[in-house]
């Protein structure tokens, strides 16, 4: 039972190094969807560049 155990998850960790890549191109694709929803509401609604202005503001506060 073991080595047919062995066999088979050597079998299938064989298989997955397309398996794989395909997985983290897909991943890479939704995080890049995120991120393009994202800054699209963000510039959107105005508040891209208020959070800009306040981090400025901070950095300039800081620095005085």
């Amino acid at each position: 039972m073991s080595l047919w155990l062995y066999v088979r998850l050597q079998t299938l960790l064989a298989k997955e190094g397309g398996q794989t890549t395909a997985e983290y191109a897909l991943v890479i694709l939704a995080a890049a969807a995120v991120a393009v929803v994202l800054i699209a509401w963000a510039r959107s609604s105005g508040k891209l560049p208020a959070f800009f202005d306040n981090i400025i503001d901070q950095v300039a506060g800081s620095a005085n």
